[in-house]
């Protein structure tokens, strides 16, 4: 059930611009946004399709840099150089995106629903949502923050079911950096983004 429901988590990682939403828009602009993504889904078309797609519509709503720098963790980030964090960043989207696509053939006609923005960590927002298949239900919840202070809000992290994307990624990568420096980490990134 946790691999079903990952096909609307992973519609958080699928972007490299980003287009801020308001405070006040984040849940009417979501919920366009997410609409739009389950009608690609119902489409007969081939995966590949659906995932450009797709990929091409939520292009806009996330915050990767920070979202690699905390998958990664402040302790590494702060000491690996400008470019090192420009090819981990780089790599991370093109695994977020490859993991999304892998597991678009699972959806299987669940609905959303909206539960509203709440305040969340350190003055950021929290957009709860329940994905409804038939007998079971799933919390998904999307974090925002204010990505220049200027009320322009940014996803950073998603939770499914009490457990969010960045951290899953940052509980891999710390255990792989205690065998393997950083360059080791990311070449192994890399070969699985191209195998």
């Amino acid at each position: 059930m946790k691999k079903t429901i990952t096909v609307l988590t992973l519609v958080a990682t699928l972007s490299t611009p980003a287009l801020a939403l308001k405070k006040d828009n984040i849940e009417a602009g979501m919920h366009t946004k997410i609409d739009s993504v389950l009608v690609v889904l119902a489409k007969k078309t081939s995966t590949a399709t659906k995932g450009r797609e797709i990929i091409s519509m939520m292009d806009s709503l996330f915050d990767y840099t920070l979202m690699a720098k905390l998958a990664l963790g402040q302790d590494t980030w702060n000491k690996i150089t400008p470019a090192q964090k420009s090819e981990f960043t780089k790599e991370f989207i093109t695994k977020l995106k490859q993991s999304y696509v892998e597991k678009l053939e699972l959806y299987n006609n669940q609905k959303v629903a909206y539960k509203g923005v709440a305040p969340y960590q350190k003055g950021r927002l929290q957009l709860k949502t329940e994905l409804i298949g038939k007998g079971e239900t799933y919390k998904i919840n999307y974090n925002f923050h204010d990505s220049d202070k200027n009320g322009d809000w940014l996803i950073y992290d998603v939770d499914l079911a009490g457990v969010s994307i960045v951290q899953s990624n940052r509980k891999q990568f710390a255990g792989q950096l205690k065998t393997k420096s950083f360059d080791q980490l990311l070449e192994s990134i890399k070969l699985a983004n191209n195998r």
